[in-house]
């Protein structure tokens, strides 16, 4: 008896139902995160069979149960839906604000692929890749700590750290809310492609570019990171999260991720961590993150 790649175990040809945790499913299917789903189970938006079902560990059967939340059908989607999304400033990474100000759900195809969401977030004044996808699975191995997922930055600082101040980056700066774990960092010149997206005009007098690799996702971090050494943050982007490089895009543009792209992020979800962007891909990335987009490749702006 073999198993299917959906988890459905298979024999002579014919499915065989299978149970799976409702967060989990309802994770699958595009509602939410793992942890966003959780949180709509106990807050009782979610039905099973018309049941309302708070306990976490609430399983269902695909295919034979019925989902639903707030009233609505949830089903297991037949492929997932990834997209990178090259954020400009001034959008929230939120898919409504109650505040009016610009959302990020502006610039991507919502409607061709519906239960999309962002995988982890970027500040309004932050710029770069951004993953949106349908996969909650992959979301949740993506975000979680324990799996150690590198995100790459790049940061226009005022002033020029030292040698000691980087230092103290590689080593775990003491930060208002606690110690960050070692991070990767050195200077870029001013020449260097990685440090465009920062420069804008050039490289403004007493100011430097921080090259910034971390694995953590505390709110504000590599900004907290930065001021904790005595340098404030004037612009920051973001270039690599986990295996995924930007490229081919512009800001405010998006694209389908390609299948060597899928393949290393679903694959993320049995290797249980996330490696940084390949040399391969970080040479992609050279150029801004914004080279022409390749012969075939589809590109959209928001």
């Amino acid at each position: 008896m073999g198993r299917g790649s959906d988890g459905a175990e298979k024999s002579g040809g014919l499915d065989i139902a299978y149970t799976m945790r409702l967060q989990r499913y309802l994770a699958r299917a595009g509602v939410a995160s793992r942890r966003g789903s959780e949180a709509l189970m106990t807050a009782g938006r979610v039905r099973v069979n018309g049941q309302v079902v708070t306990e976490l560990g609430s399983k269902v059967t695909p295919g034979v149960d019925v989902v639903t939340v707030d009233g609505r059908a949830c089903t297991l989607a037949d492929d997932s839906a990834y997209v990178m999304l090259y954020k400009p400033s001034g959008y929230v990474t939120t898919m409504s604000d109650p505040q009016g100000r610009p959302c990020v759900a502006s610039l991507v195809p919502t409607k061709r692929y519906p239960g999309l969401f962002p995988v982890g977030r970027l500040d309004a004044d932050t710029t770069g890749l951004l993953l949106f996808t349908t996969n909650g699975d992959v979301a949740n191995q993506m975000l979680h700590p324990s799996h150690h997922v590198w995100k790459h930055y790049v940061a226009l600082v005022r002033g020029v750290p030292t040698r000691h101040q980087l230092q103290m980056l590689r080593d775990g700066v003491k930060m208002p809310d606690g110690v960050a774990s070692p991070a990767k960092a050195r200077l870029l010149s001013a020449d260097d492609p990685a440090a465009l997206p920062v420069l804008g005009e050039g490289l403004p007098y007493n100011h430097a570019v921080v090259s910034l690799s971390i694995h953590e996702g505390r709110k504000h971090q590599v900004k907290k990171m930065l001021r904790s050494i005595g340098h404030e943050v004037v612009r920051l982007h973001r270039d690599e999260f986990g295996p995924l490089a930007l490229s081919g895009l512009m800001p405010g543009q998006w694209r389908p991720l390609t299948d060597a792209e899928r393949a290393m992020i679903e694959g993320l979800v049995s290797q249980g961590e996330a490696a940084p962007a390949s040399r391969e891909a970080s040479v992609a990335r050279r150029g801004h993150g914004a080279r022409a987009p390749r012969e075939g490749r589809e590109t959209h702006r928001g």
